[in-house]
């Protein structure tokens, strides 16, 4: 097993690659963005002979009774209603899988080229395999996903990295996918939309926008580094790999049991003495919410509305269909803001409970605002984080990414590593902790733990 955290250190600091060179593999993209036509249209659900309004039960479904359906949802805390909205039901597991394989020595990943009818940027970097329960079991009449037999049959191969995950939590309810990663040694063939790549090229491409999907980030978040036992010999070889220091200390030279006491004392008295309850009602019983032939709005700010699209896409397993999309209004942002403290890289996480939330409450990043939540919020973490925004200060990384583009239209949010003072934030707003990697890592190896939101910012990372 520890061969392989050489392997992936290795493959990470590779940004230039050995199988498929950063350039050819955006020329690819490229290619690929004029070669497939795409025609996305609004359109009114009359127009669909799939999909319908059950105006009965007040939901938007469709005649098999699959991929997911739409419904309303309230949320109360302590019996009082604080939130109403359309939430995505989609209670099937899909699974997001990526290959890796050593290659000449260098270990690759094997990414798809996939279009999504929200993608605002239509090819974006997708897992080797990226389906729903629906797909795989070919509810649409389509061809079934190219490489789902090695997943389908993973205990044959090295399983590097499998939970279940859940999903955003503000549109899906208690929605989840299983996050693998699987190394092969056998030679299989390349189909003309995947390509091989290193970590390293793949966390280079994470810094140009929309490019990388979040399926991709997600994946990749999980991979293991903190769970491996290493001697101090090999920690010295591993140490090499580095340029941040800090963030080796914080993944190899901590306990991860600081973080995880530090953290579920919290949780868990949030999940015992919390009282909130949800409850799905008739689309037609939301307030605030008005349902028409063209989609579901707020009649007052909302993030989202919902609308209905005319889809063809070329090369896809189906290629013409029509379906609703969450059709966001406005960008979130996310923040994960990190400090040095004695050479060890501390990371600022909040606890965050949303509508949809699988099990009450998740880890989340620094700052996790959408549009309309940004310019009304105020606490001490915010105001760090826009005072050196303003000055241009300790930006690691500051990139704008899209969401799923299988149920969200155009929704892309900014997405911000900042590192602050040692100084700073030595007191924090309740619910808010500075944590080691290490302990991440190894809550990342259990369900429902981190967010989509931080564990897409945790992918994001420098070596």
């Amino acid at each position: 097993m520890n061969k392989w955290i050489f392997a992936v250190l290795e493959s990470w600091k590779n940004t230039e690659g050995n199988v498929n060179s950063t350039d050819q593999i955006l020329d690819w993209i490229e290619n690929l963005n004029k070669s497939i036509t795409v025609v996305i249209q609004e359109s009114g659900i009359s127009d669909s002979s799939f999909w319908f309004y059950d105006d009965y039960n007040g939901e938007i479904l469709n005649r098999k009774r699959s991929f997911f359906s739409i419904k309303g949802i309230r949320r109360f805390e302590d019996g009082a209603l604080v939130s109403e909205q359309p939430v995505i039901l989609q209670p099937e597991i899909g699974y997001l899988g990526i290959l890796c394989k050593e290659i000449d020595g260098v270990l690759n990943f094997l990414m798809q080229a996939k279009i999504e009818p929200g993608n605002v940027n239509h090819v974006q970097l997708s897992p080797t395999i990226q389906a729903t329960k629906s797909n795989f079991t070919r509810a649409h009449g389509g061809d079934l996903p190219t490489y789902f037999e090695l997943f389908e049959n993973s205990k044959q191969y090295h399983v590097i990295y499998d939970q279940i995950q859940s999903e955003q939590a503000a549109r899906f309810y208690k929605k989840r996918n299983r996050n693998m990663i699987l190394e092969v040694e056998d030679e299989i063939e390349v189909y003309p939309n995947f390509k091989w790549m290193t970590l390293g090229q793949i966390k280079t491409l994470m810094g140009i926008d929309n490019l990388v999907n979040m399926d991709t980030r997600t994946v990749l978040s999980g991979i293991p580094l903190s769970t491996y036992r290493l001697t101090p010999e090999e920690l010295k070889t591993v140490k090499n790999n580095f340029h941040d220091f800090g963030f080796y200390k914080s993944i190899f030279e901590t306990d991860p049991a600081d973080t995880i006491t530090k953290l579920y004392q919290p949780i868990n008295n949030y999940k015992m003495f919390h009282n909130i309850h949800n409850t799905l009602i008739p689309l037609y019983q939301l307030v605030d919410w008005e349902v028409n032939e063209y989609g579901i709005t707020c009649r007052k700010s909302a993030n989202f509305m919902v609308r209905y699209y005319d889809i063809s896409i070329s090369g896809r397993e189906v290629q013409h269909w029509t379906q609703p999309l969450f059709k966001a209004i406005g960008a979130a942002t996310f923040v994960l803001l990190l400090k040095d403290v004695g050479g060890v890289t501390k990371y600022l996480v909040s606890l965050r409970s949303e509508i949809g939330t699988f099990d009450k409450i998740e880890i989340g990043p620094s700052i996790q605002l959408e549009a309309n939540q940004y310019l009304n919020f105020k606490d001490a973490v915010k105001d760090v984080f826009e005072t050196q925004s303003a000055n241009k200060a300790g930006i690691i990384l500051d990139v704008v990414l899209s969401e799923e583009g299988g149920r969200f239209y155009h929704e892309q949010n900014r997405n911000v590593i900042m590192k602050i003072p040692e100084d700073a934030l030595t007191e924090l707003p309740e619910n808010y902790f500075w944590v080691d990697y290490s302990g991440l890592s190894d809550l990342m190896q259990v369900n429902n733990c981190l967010n989509i939101q931080l564990r897409n910012l945790l992918s994001l990372l420098p070596i």
